[in-house]
């Protein structure tokens, strides 16, 4: 299992945010791709941050009071992001993901986003080794 690497089962087409991008603009993004969250990036794709859908939704409550959506990324976004290496183990990852860790990571290579992976993708690689596991001949 160690051998199931990050690179075959990431999110190559991640949606990618910039920092002053506007929170509306970023939540349409996110919306109209069905994705969870995000990695923020800057003009050379180098992560500077992660924004999810629960980090929009205190920003925009909060600005529903007065009808006053003017955030931007950079204003919501996290910055203390974990990321993986595309080499890094999906067995590992889902080790992680078991604890309180985000549910999306950013897969970084050579200091750029090049995708994502989520529980999901984890989740369908560990059905396929299980799959493999009951075909194999005893």
């Amino acid at each position: 299992m160690d051998s199931i690497k990050v690179r075959e089962h990431m999110d190559r087409q991640a949606v990618l945010l910039k920092p002053d991008m506007t929170l509306a603009t970023a939540v349409e993004l996110l919306l109209e791709n069905k994705k969870n969250g995000a990695p923020v990036v800057d003009n050379d794709k180098h992560l500077v941050g992660f924004l999810s859908q629960q980090d929009c939704l205190a920003t925009m409550l909060k600005s529903s009071y007065h009808c006053d959506l003017t955030a931007t990324v950079a204003d919501v976004m996290r910055t203390d992001v974990l990321q993986v290496s595309p080499d890094d183990s999906v067995l590992r990852l889902a080790e992680q993901m078991t604890g309180a860790k985000p549910k999306i990571y950013p897969v970084v290579d050579n200091g750029k986003v090049i995708g994502i992976i989520n529980r999901t993708h984890v989740l369908a690689a560990m059905n396929v080794y299980m799959q493999q596991c009951y075909l194999a001949p005893a």
